[in-house]
């Protein structure tokens, strides 16, 4: 039996993975979410109600304070322990029971729990791209130092990880080819994506995701932080990563080998193969999804992501090739203004200029060898888009 932490348990991933536990019969030692409670108290009484009383949560915990009161009224008639605060949630990353941590948060606020989870020698799977995209050198400093495994959720980083199971030799791999669906904008050039609204780039075409993600795959953002996710997983640099756009999201992603041959995961958009893969890996086990026909979906097409049209997949590239705090600077002033787009505070385009302007103004102090400069270059950052905001508003 394996005890589970699901860590940002009201998102997108998160409920899926709740799906997958529910189904594998694994046991569940707590659920947190950020300020969701609503949701979050629906999964505890969820859970309540259809797991064995040895599976179900032991702790729920928000990361808001201020609604601390509000969750342990809600569920003051169940034997849960309520929690609240960021340091409950590293808490729930460390705990002592737990076989495995599934970190689906959203943003740099993920770092702190996946440094929590893997300090305490808890195998990780790991949903939350920023861990890596900010403090890459820590996190893989503490899974090696404890011994332990990060298990990428991530659909594209599962698929590499999948395909390098078949090799003898991870070396093998000479390239690593990481697709993309294009977004929404798939084709547009700058000039045509001026007046783009929130709800436009929130029609994904293929995957039903948060808001955040959503958007970032508009933007290619996404794209961007995936590539130096991948370099620091796979030990790769990204002159060895290429970029295809894969409009129908079947191939997941693929790795050249350095005998010519190609290896691709390749299956219907289902972010539950991947949830599923991490928390049973080596293992594979039944899972009710759609299964691809072939024969119904006719062809797969392929393109190239346009970079001047999309400048935050070019500033990610440059983060990571300036080093050091660099990429946890692009991070911190997406994340500024993925908020202000969505809150109608500036345009679409003004996403990837002030990614760029942050790179291009910001010189954060350190090399990002601890969490310390990791955060002040995240506020750093965020400071920098707030000023920018207030001239472009």
């Amino acid at each position: 039996m394996k005890h589970i932490s699901i860590l940002g348990s009201t998102g997108s991933i998160g409920v899926q993975a709740l799906d997958v536990c529910e189904n594998l019969g694994l046991s569940l030692n707590a659920l947190t979410a950020n300020r969701n409670i609503k949701k979050l108290e629906e999964q505890i009484r969820h859970c309540y109600t259809v797991m064995p009383a040895d599976s179900r949560p032991r702790y729920a915990v928000t990361a808001d304070p201020t609604l601390y009161l509000d969750l342990k009224g809600a569920l003051a008639d169940l034997s849960v322990q309520v929690l609240a605060g960021s340091d409950a949630i590293c808490e729930m990353a460390a705990l002592p029971k737990n076989n495995i941590v599934l970190n689906a948060i959203v943003g740099i606020a993920g770092l702190c729990p996946t440094l929590a989870a893997l300090q305490a020698g808890k195998e990780l799977a790991l949903a939350n791209k920023e861990s890596l995209v900010t403090g890459g050198n820590l996190v893989l400093s503490a899974a090696e130092k404890n011994n332990v495994h990060i298990l990428p959720v991530d659909s594209e980083h599962s698929a590499i990880f999948q395909c390098v199971q078949g090799l003898s030799n991870p070396a093998e791999v000479e390239k690593i080819i990481l697709t993309a669906s294009g977004g929404p904008f798939y084709g547009k050039k700058q000039s045509d994506l001026e007046h783009v609204t929130a709800e436009q780039a929130l029609k994904h075409p293929n995957w039903s995701m948060g808001a955040k993600i959503t958007i970032d795959s508009a933007t290619l953002m996404n794209k961007g932080l995936e590539l130096i996710e991948a370099c620091h997983l796979f030990q790769k640099k990204p002159e060895d990563i290429e970029i295809v756009v894969q409009r129908e999201s079947i191939i997941h992603s693929m790795i050249l080998c350095r005998d010519g041959a190609i290896l691709a995961q390749m299956g219907a958009p289902d972010m539950r193969v991947p949830i599923q893969y991490a928390l049973t890996w080596p293992k594979r086990e039944p899972l009710k999804t759609p299964l691809l026909s072939f024969k119904q979906l006719g062809r797969l097409t392929f393109g190239e992501a346009d970079e001047d049209a999309f400048l935050c997949l070019k500033a990610c590239k440059k983060a990571f090739d300036m080093g050091g705090l660099y990429p946890c600077i692009a991070n911190g002033a997406n994340e500024a203004a993925v908020a202000a787009f969505l809150q109608g505070k500036i345009p679409f385009l003004e996403i990837g200029r002030t990614v760029w302007g942050a790179l291009e103004n910001l010189h954060p102090a350190g090399n990002g060898s601890s969490l310390e400069e990791i955060l002040e270059a995240d506020h750093l950052a965020r400071e920098y888009a707030g000023r920018r905001f207030s001239e472009v508003c």
